[in-house]
């Protein structure tokens, strides 16, 4: 089967995959798995409607036949499923992937970086919402400190998962008095800050607009002390805004899909851990590849089933976002940010 390159109703094509590989996470983080909704009664999919490791593998030839380079593993948090890295082995050997990575909370880094390196995967996007003890402890919503995830990114570093961005969901009177001192940290150890307007993804973390700090309110913050200058995109359909600290000492990114969509420029289709494909972070339905792929599809049918699907895409909720009213957007049910990853 040759290489078909897809687009979409906006002419977008196909070039990222996100797959979320569990919907189980060690974290209990408000803004994504609320812990008095999460809690230890809480129903995670049964091990046999996850998708295994062969029918990923199987997907994931596809997808990049489609056009898909970059394959980014999520969750949930994907270093609690079970011998993760011999998914990962069998993904760094699909030919046409230019980019394997990883968004964890690197709790259990420490000792798996390693062998995740050995197994294939080029590098890590570690989420940390604070280094401030205190603060990070309510944000992960387990009371876990910041030592183990430290000690995670120092693995990462070691192992060669490199370069390593940490990612940071900013959130007024929550972080927010945090992130120069995020920026400085992480400055000072050659890492990429990247800092995520807080967003309404799914419908049970009590978003609101007032809690979202502005990109440009972001910026300006750290500019104050670390001056900063826009940088250029790295390439189409790239969702972080870069800055470079004028001193030279690296840069940072900012994510804001609230105040500034980048929909036009979206790429990336999303797999969720039972098998639907989602064509939108705001999506309120995904499309099941399981069903057909466990009822004995062809490669071709499963192919047809995908193309299908993103031929008609024309999600661009961030841009619809600011002209709903709030009764609106709390009507619309989408799928939690836990189930397809960030």
């Amino acid at each position: 089967m040759s290489n078909t390159i897809v687009a979409d109703a906006y002419d977008r094509p196909l070039r990222d995959v996100r797959i979320s590989v569990t919907d189980r996470c060690n974290f209990r983080c408000p803004y994504c798995m609320p812990a008095e909704i999460f809690g230890d009664r809480y129903q995670f999919l049964p091990r046999e409607e996850l998708l295994t490791f062969e029918e990923i593998e199987r997907l994931t030839h596809i997808f990049v036949r489609l056009g898909a380079v970059k394959v980014r593993l999520t969750g949930g948090e994907p270093l609690v499923r079970k011998n993760i890295e011999e998914l990962v082995e069998r993904l760094a050997g699909i030919d046409g992937i230019d980019d394997l990575t990883m968004t964890t909370n690197a709790y259990l880094l420490p000792q798996m970086a390693q062998t995740l390196k050995g197994a294939g995967l080029k590098r890590v996007t570690i989420s940390l919402d604070s280094m401030d003890d205190d603060v990070f402890r309510k944000m992960n919503g387990r009371n876990f400190g910041t030592e183990k995830v430290l000690e995670g990114i120092e693995a990462a570093e070691s192992a060669g998962l490199t370069p390593i961005k940490i990612n940071a969901v900013v959130q007024r009177g929550m972080n927010d008095h945090t992130i120069v001192d995020m920026a400085r940290y992480f400055k000072e150890r050659g890492h990429t800050m990247r800092f995520i307007e807080y967003m309404d993804v799914g419908t049970l973390n009590g978003w609101r607009m007032d809690d979202v700090v502005p990109a440009t309110e972001i910026i300006s913050r750290i500019d104050a002390e670390l001056p900063l200058e826009p940088i250029d995109a790295n390439y189409r359909g790239e969702v972080a805004m870069r800055y470079r600290y004028k001193d030279g000492g690296g840069e940072i990114g900012v994510i804001a899909s609230v105040t500034k969509p980048f929909c036009g420029d979206c790429t990336r289709l999303r797999l969720s851990p039972e098998g639907s494909i989602v064509t939108c972070l705001f999506a309120n339905v995904g499309t099941d590849l399981r069903g057909p792929l466990r009822s004995g599809a062809s490669d071709n049918d499963i192919e047809e089933i995908i193309t299908r699907r993103w031929a008609i895409r024309d999600d661009r909720y961030s841009e619809e976002r600011a002209s709903m009213t709030d009764e609106l957007r709390g009507q619309r049910d989408k799928v939690e940010m836990y189930h397809i990853g960030g």
